[in-house]
């Protein structure tokens, strides 16, 4: 899932001195993450909070020492989106968001490109429809947000020059099929919606993700559990950031990858590809990265991958046995590559009593707590991939980026449908536009983490 090169720049603002250590040698147990929900709830407004200045130049923050063993989840506070290290943005209200006061977003993704000499911030993510509380059995497709700097002001891409009787903002749905000609289509059958004597009406498009590559516009998405095919696809824009956009060749006739046994039980055999696909860049090459261990070249005219079949596999270091995991996603930042994965923290009690958190396989006993971002580093685009280690607490199935200053970000969304995010004393602010900052710690630990207390 995305982003070229990105080398930390000489001179500018240096990250953090120092993290904190083991301390104990004990991440935070549920109980105490739970008993102090303050310190967990993200800011509501503007990034002032989250832009502290760091200490000595020159300096990097350190590794933590990895569990003794592999697979087990850190839950400690300092890896949270915090009041003082995050922020939402304040993206234009639909009207659909006016009574909650704010975006009801999952899989949030930003990033900022250069265009035309001057940064553009996108946004966009997996949002829902008026009346359901989730993004399925159907939505409405995928909008798209704009701004010149990460604070703001943000604004809904303006597509009324395209759609002057449709919803400002949405760039792409199902309900667009009717604009399909001959020679371009913009939603292709399987994408369509439809209907069943069990959830009505279906049909849907997920975590959506927003590129500019060799001056064009490309939105990689998928489609999800609901629609006729589930898997991912990729348009490209005739136009700017709000489009009109179409599908490639390579996704006219079904979604990326081959079709496996997987998904909700209600999925039809067949029906079920590779979701959450995203797009890699670096130089004048593109990749696309699937859910949630396989990648593929695109050609040269990036209508279709250079191998439609049997995909290549990154060269991972799996858990043992390996959860399910979502979102894959690739950032290179000083030299190397970051593989990032969304995973769910499940605890449960040990022999002694204590919480266990850890990245396990669902069984009776464990409970989802905390849906996070871990991560992989590697020296090369397909691997070797180093171990795992967790780099942000309720940050799964996000996005890695750096701003126009040069600082690095990832988005969250703290997850509604289970864990710490889905009770009710918390879900109101669960589904947002979320972004925290990110410290590196330097060309010898070379990992992302979100950014700790000192």
């Amino acid at each position: 899932m995305s982003s070229s090169e990105h080398t930390p720049s000489v001179g500018r603002r240096s990250l953090l001195a120092g993290a904190a250590g083991l301390g104990a040698a004990a991440a935070l147990p549920a109980a105490t993450a739970q008993a102090a929900p303050s310190q967990a709830v993200p800011a509501k407004s503007s990034a002032s909070s989250a832009s502290s200045a760091s200490a000595s130049k020159g300096r990097y923050p350190a590794n933590w020492p990895d569990p003794d063993t592999y697979g087990l989840a850190d839950d400690r506070l300092d890896l949270w989106p915090r009041e003082d290290n995050s922020f939402v943005l304040p993206l234009e209200l639909r009207p659909r968001d006016k009574e909650r006061g704010k975006v009801w977003i999952r899989d949030t993704y930003v990033n900022c490109f250069i265009v035309d000499g001057r940064p553009l911030y996108v946004a966009t993510g997996t949002t829902r429809v008026p009346g359901l509380d989730a993004a399925g059995p159907w939505n409405d497709g995928i909008f798209v947000w704009t701004a010149r700097s990460l604070e703001g002001p943000w604004r809904l891409a303006d597509t009324t020059g395209i759609r002057p009787n449709a919803e400002k903002g949405k760039v792409w749905s199902p309900e667009f099929v009717d604009e399909n000609t001959a020679d371009r289509t913009v939603v292709a059958p399987w994408q369509e919606y439809w209907t069943d004597a069990t959830y009505g009406k279906r049909g849907h498009a997920w975590a959506p993700e927003l590129h500019y590559f060799r001056g064009k516009w490309y939105i990689v998405a998928c489609t999800g559990d609901y629609s006729k095919k589930v898997g991912s696809f990729m348009l490209v824009s005739e136009g700017g950031v709000e489009g009109p956009y179409r599908l490639i060749e390579g996704s006219l006739e079904k979604p990326f990858g081959e079709s496996f046994i997987g998904g909700p039980s209600f999925i039809e055999p067949g029906a079920y590809f590779h979701i959450d696909g995203g797009l890699y860049t670096e130089g004048d090459d593109a990749w696309l990265v699937l859910h949630n261990n396989l990648y593929a070249k695109f050609t040269d005219d990036m209508e279709n991958l250079v191998t439609p079949a049997n995909l290549p596999t990154f060269q991972q270091t799996p858990y043992s046995p390996e959860p399910y995991l979502e979102g894959a996603y690739v950032f290179k930042y000083g030299g190397k590559y970051f593989l990032v994965h969304a995973a769910w923290d499940r605890s449960s009690i040990n022999s002694d009593g204590t919480t266990r958190h850890a990245y396990d396989v669902a069984a009776s006993g464990r409970v989802q707590y905390q849906y996070d971002a871990i991560v992989a580093v590697a020296d090369k685009f397909e691997g070797p991939y180093s171990e795992r280690y967790t780099a942000g607490v309720a940050a799964g199935h996000n996005n890695f980026f750096v701003d126009h200053k040069g600082d690095l970000w990832a988005t969250y969304f703290l997850n509604p449908a289970f864990g710490y995010y889905a009770n009710s004393s918390r879900v109101g602010d669960a589904a947002v536009p979320g972004v925290v900052r990110l410290e590196w710690t330097g060309p010898k630990g070379n990992r992302l983490y979100v950014k700790r207390r000192k």
